[in-house]
């Protein structure tokens, strides 16, 4: 289990919240009451949930920032790093001083690079990080608005920057195309809420593209969702009645639906470890791209 630390939230929720240096400030969109977030507390709170991987508190500017704004954010993430790491060490080194309450044995915290769009910022974001001496490093700041090309400059850049023995994660991204480049581009773990998101929404992803299963053409369609899936939806179920089940409101069809994508970006994550193992990653790619990018057949 991977837990986020809420750098990104702060970065959604707009004008209910209130960054300074000692955290941020925010008006719960439940009941309107005041909350915070400090470095500190979120290191504490991820150790009570007992995951396997914890992040650090980061704050995610915009794209479009200037430079100037860039750096001071960076700066400040940095300094919050800092803070989250100490208490991190804290509670591992120490846990009898928070009397078993924030025990973390076997957890692993993440640093977060930052930096916006600006390879200099992004340089020294990467270097004050792996200097304190994370378990594994984020690249974070991204798919928050920038041109995807711009994306995968900044990812292939920044990436190159971190050390080749821990892992490289690339938070909030992606499609399964991203995946592909930028696992190409040296990236390992990923999160994304595409796969349940359009799920939900009826569209299923296929090795040859993505499928809108409400579309009335699948009405009388007998065959999978994707015939070379070996998921528990294509196994047992048609197009025609995944199709039925959505157009009729049925939460059976998100549920379908959901496992079928989830089981698709774990397959293609797979194939690609395979490639890359076998040394044949470059031609999985190309042909990755040839079969997923064309339509697919009705």
């Amino acid at each position: 289990m991977v837990t986020d630390s809420g750098g990104y939230q702060v970065f959604s929720l707009g004008d209910r919240r209130e960054i300074n240096e000692e955290g941020v400030i925010f008006r719960s969109h439940l009941d309107g009451s005041l909350q915070q977030l400090t470095p500190e507390n979120v290191v504490d709170i991820q150790a009570q949930l007992g995951s396997d991987v914890a992040m650090v508190f980061d704050e995610c500017p915009s794209y479009g920032v200037s430079e100037v704004e860039a750096r001071d954010s960076m700066e400040r993430t940095l300094r919050w790093a800092r803070r989250g790491r100490d208490r991190f060490l804290d509670t591992t080194e120490h846990p009898d001083a928070f009397k078993g309450e924030l025990a973390n044995s076997g957890q692993v915290q993440f640093g977060i690079v930052q930096g916006g769009v600006f390879k200099a910022l992004r340089d020294e974001s990467a270097r004050a990080t792996v200097g304190l001496g994370f378990e594994g490093f984020a690249i974070g700041g991204l798919s928050v608005g920038e041109p995807v090309a711009v994306m995968y400059d900044i990812v292939e850049h920044t990436a190159q920057s971190l050390p080749d023995d821990r892992v490289r994660y690339l938070m909030g991204t992606g499609t399964p195309q991203d995946l592909v480049e930028c696992v190409a581009r040296g990236i390992d773990l990923f999160d994304c809420v595409l796969p349940t998101r359009n799920a939900r929404n009826g569209q299923l992803l296929t090795r040859e593209g993505p499928l809108s299963i409400k579309q009335a053409r699948f009405a009388e369609d007998l065959r999978p969702p994707d015939q070379d899936c070996e998921c528990y939806t294509c196994r047992r179920f048609s197009r025609a009645y995944l199709r039925y089940l959505f157009v009729a409101g049925e939460m059976t069809a998100r549920t379908l639906n959901t496992l079928h994508n989830i089981h698709f970006y774990l397959d293609t994550m797979r194939r690609m470890r395979n490639a890359i193992e076998l040394g044949s990653f470059e031609t999985f790619r190309q042909r990755f791209h040839e079969t997923f990018s064309r339509r697919p057949r009705s």
